[in-house]
């Protein structure tokens, strides 16, 4: 029975455009940019150190079709290292680097192989009783089960199925190649190399059936360590899996209640805090963090009315940790004010009929009816992703045309901004 060691890795994105990054932070932004080339880098240093005998990527090595040669380039020149210590690849296509989705095209070294995108097919592993059993993307959108069409086991060898799946649907990826957890178990393989899903997750044993996780954090979405899993097989069986952490930069949110605050300085304390905690936990790499203020506070509309002050102050702060280097991508206020949320419309200066009248608008169809038509022009023009991907709570709003929030949420940022002008207090 086969005895070997394996690397299964996915989800490289290679030179995918990070997203949430800011032009007032060009060296950090650029080292995020190319975080993902770094970790294909520290993977392909991993399995020549530690002498195994494949790397299996399942699906997304690329995010979509290149800008320029480069990204092929970089691609091929790592392979090229894995050729010369003697690794073979073996790789499938996923929905970003599916085969229609590609219009540029490198001759890869011979270590490599690409499995088909017209049917499933077998590879053995030359020297190893392992049989590989993998099919590419020939679209974006797959919706078909691949499963059934997958070749039986091979008697003998420990069988290895690549897919890109998202296994029935999770959450955040889009339900492409569906199947159930019970088609892969009762597949006869020994160990599925699932891709898509960006989170690492061991969702069987004896059969192994595994998302590694994607290789790199691109954005607050894909928070905390990323790897790629080492595996050791013997006579056999699975005897070993060790996380391979290949990521250069580690992305985080965090939630600080500054109930307790009676003053800015005091919101920056405890953000300094709290950036120290989160860089302690990077293991020395580049921390890109997301600060959401939370709790009840006096606070709240002098935070709402300067949100440039705020950004700058915690991206000070950061600075001033004197730990791992930390790039603060936004200040979040989820944070509720003290005061009655209509004290200020019953105010009986100018301030308190503004609020009224702003109140009123939001209720007003009329008044609905012209922002839906101003804005649903600019919400149209969004990038497909950010429109599907939005955690903003108004431009949430605004994508689901729920123009009533919209006109709430600017009126507070209008009040706020105006309470805080000199005599208005």
């Amino acid at each position: 029975m086969a005895t070997c060691r394996f690397i299964h890795s996915a989800d490289i994105h290679l030179d995918s455009p990070m997203r949430g990054l800011s032009d007032d932070a060009p060296d950090t932004a650029r080292r995020l940019r190319l975080a993902t080339r770094e970790a294909l880098t520290h993977l392909v240093d991993a399995a020549i150190e530690r002498g195994v005998d494949f790397l299996l990527i399942a699906g997304d090595l690329y995010d979509g079709d290149w800008r320029d040669y480069q990204t092929g380039v970089f691609f091929v020149a790592q392979m090229q290292r894995l050729a010369t210590a003697g690794i073979p690849v073996y790789l499938i296509h996923g929905n970003h680097d599916a085969q229609n989705h590609m219009t540029r095209a490198l001759k890869l070294p011979d270590n490599v192989h690409v499995f088909s995108a017209e049917s499933a097919e077998t590879k053995t592993v030359a020297g190893l009783d392992v049989a590989l059993h993998g099919m590419s993307y020939a679209e974006r959108a797959v919706t078909d089960n691949l499963v059934p069409g997958y070749p039986a086991p091979k008697p003998g060898c420990f069988n290895i199925g690549l897919l890109h799946t998202a296994l029935g649907g999770r959450d955040g990826h889009a339900n492409y190649a569906p199947c159930t957890l019970a088609e892969l178990t009762a597949k006869g393989y020994d160990y599925w190399a699932l891709g898509h899903v960006h989170g690492a997750e061991v969702l069987a044993r004896e059969p192994h059936v595994v998302f590694c996780g994607n290789l790199q954090g691109r954005s607050v979405r894909e928070t905390g360590a990323k790897q790629a899993f080492e595996v050791v097989v013997e006579e056999g069986r699975v005897v070993e899996m060790t996380p391979i952490h290949c990521d250069v930069a580690r992305w985080a949110v965090t939630d600080i209640d500054i109930s307790a605050a009676e003053d800015f300085n005091d919101v920056l304390a405890v953000m300094r805090q709290a950036l120290a905690a989160e860089a302690a936990e990077a293991d020395g790499r580049l921390l890109a963090i997301r600060l959401r203020l939370t709790g009840q506070t006096a606070l709240h509309e002098a935070l709402l009315a300067d949100p440039e002050r705020l950004l700058a102050e915690a991206r000070t702060s950061a600075a001033g940790t004197g730990s791992a280097e930390i790039y603060v991508e936004a200040v979040r206020l989820a944070c509720q004010p003290t005061a009655h949320a209509g004290d200020r419309a019953e105010r009986e200066d100018a301030l308190g009929e503004l609020a009224r009248l702003l109140e009123s608008a939001a209720d007003d169809d009329d008044v609905q009816s012209m922002v839906a038509a101003d804005i649903r022009p600019l919400i149209e023009r969004l990038p497909h992703d950010i429109r599907a991907d939005v955690d903003d709570a108004l431009l949430a709003a605004a994508i689901e045309g729920d123009t009533a929030t919209l006109v709430r949420g600017a009126s507070r940022y209008l009040l706020a901004r105006l309470s805080q002008a000199p005599g208005n207090a």
